[in-house]
């Protein structure tokens, strides 16, 4: 049994920002210690207004040889991209 703590992502909302950014990583033994070591870590200039952190056992990412199969089928749904769909000027920017 390995005695090094697991590693954790920190994701960090700002101020001013609608998304969480990743800012880190760092050790602890469970997410309640791990959420507490972000906070004193990563936001000593009270910048951030959200934290999340998330064992970095549990991250799934594709890998940058699968580009081509895993993004090219949604160029054939063009009802996902947002020209497809006609906005009325009373609407405004969204």
């Amino acid at each position: 049994m390995s005695k090094e703590w697991p590693l954790w992502e920190v994701f960090i909302r700002g101020q001013h920002g609608l998304n969480h950014r990743h800012v880190g990583s760092l050790h602890a033994p469970d997410a309640e210690l791990a959420l507490k070591h972000a906070r004193d870590v990563y936001t000593r200039r009270n910048e951030g207004v959200s934290i999340w952190v998330v064992r970095a056992d549990d991250i799934v990412a594709s890998s940058p040889s699968d580009k081509g199969p895993l993004f090219e089928p949604s160029n054939s749904k063009v009802y996902r991209h947002p020209t497809f769909f006609k906005i009325p000027d009373e609407v405004g920017q969204m």
